[in-house]
């Protein structure tokens, strides 16, 4: 969305439509990030949810409001559903109750929407929801950019060690099967792997393309999820990054509910469908029984190893100066800046780490094809 003046509407009346019905179904599954086929990403959000917060505090009313964000998209299919929520907004509805009828939004945005309905801060709360899928894009930048680069050298190293290895290797060893003379040990080694890769490429191929398939038809499973979890938690380097990601997520997305006036334990709940990560979610179900049992937020975040101690102890000193809120948002902050960090780090680690594994694998195949030819010259010598 491209950004729009404003000026011309600060004399308008504010007549946002504000309705009190109840959300229905705020515990319907979710746990992935955005669909491939979703209509309204994550960047999309950030910049609809902060223009129409810019254009509610000039003034404008929900429906012209709008109205001037349809006239600026270019795409048609974006256009479409804010027509259609406006239609509903139309009818009498509110905009959290027509954002309920798409699902490309979550319960975590139109419950938090609903709220800012009824306390009469509906501006305030889509603002918080701007600088949540904010923050969410500017993690997603920082991973893709530490491992843009080391995945495309990788992809060209793994490219460039399949051609020696299915067409520079196989030259090599019909000439030495024509001479007759024996191999040197490292020479064989690596005439009969090519021999292998060549005769059952296509086979593991389709294994792979099998066993792809066949975890991402599995992927909603529990035991997949818990045993994915475990893994991504123990990968070096990664582990911890992928750990504070999600405690970010989740701190993000307390820090907005909460600030939103969403009680504790509801904001638990929705947090829980957006967190989208095993252990975490599976953690907030124990912990929303423990609170309901009276024992404070931190006791039970204690009980549970994806929770470090600067998160709990922050946690803890929150609740005694009942600032939930704003600690989170400080945790989620620390966490961030840690994320941030720590992709640069890894990126510029793994660059040159990528480079010289290249070109040693390289030089042992480029040593394993000369040496023969080299054994053979002297032998004429």
């Amino acid at each position: 969305m491209a950004g729009i003046n404003i000026n011309q509407f600060k004399q308008v009346p504010n007549r946002t439509a504000v309705s009190k019905e109840p959300a229905a179904n705020v515990f319907e599954f979710l746990n992935k990030d955005i669909s491939l086929f979703a209509i309204m990403g994550d960047k999309q959000k950030e910049s609809l949810y902060h223009e129409l917060s810019i254009l509610l505090k000039a003034g404008v009313d929900l429906k012209s409001a709008l109205e001037l964000l349809i006239l600026q998209l270019q795409k048609h299919k974006e256009a479409d559903l804010l027509e259609q929520i406006k239609k509903n907004i139309v009818e009498g509805g509110s905009l959290s109750g027509a954002l309920q009828q798409h699902k490309d939004f979550t319960p975590y945005e139109y419950y938090s929407i609903q709220i800012g309905e009824e306390t009469g801060k509906l501006s305030e709360v889509l603002e918080e929801l701007a600088l949540f899928y904010r923050k969410r894009l500017k993690q997603k930048r920082q991973i893709t950019g530490a491992l843009m680069y080391p995945a495309i050298v990788t992809a060209t190293s793994i490219g460039a060690i399949f051609f020696m290895m299915n067409f520079i290797v196989p030259m090599f060893g019909d000439i030495f099967k024509r001479s007759g003379s024996d191999l040197p040990a490292i020479t064989q080694v690596i005439v009969d792997v090519s021999n292998f890769t060549r005769k059952y490429a296509f086979l593991f191929l389709l294994i792979a393309i099998g066993v792809i398939t066949w975890l991402y038809l599995q992927r909603k499973k529990e035991w997949l999820r818990k045993a994915s979890a475990s893994v991504l938690l123990k990968l070096p380097i990664f582990g911890v990054m992928i750990r504070k990601i999600y405690l970010a997520r989740f701190c993000n997305s307390m820090s907005l509910l909460t600030g939103s006036k969403v009680p504790l334990i509801r904001a638990i709940q929705l947090s829980r469908q957006m967190v989208g990560f095993y252990p975490i979610e599976i953690s907030l179900e124990t912990i929303e029984k423990d609170i309901l049992q009276g024992k404070s937020l931190h006791e039970s975040l204690r009980n549970f190893p994806i929770y470090d101690i600067k998160l709990i102890s922050l946690i803890k000193v929150g609740e005694e100066v009942n600032q939930l809120t704003d600690f989170f948002g400080k945790i989620a902050t620390q966490y961030s800046d840690d994320i941030e960090h720590q992709s640069a780090l890894i990126s510029s680690m793994l660059e040159p780490f990528i480079i010289i594994f290249l070109g040693f694998v390289v030089g042992i195949i480029l040593i394993a094809m000369y040496l023969p030819l080299f054994q053979m010259g002297g032998s004429f010598g």
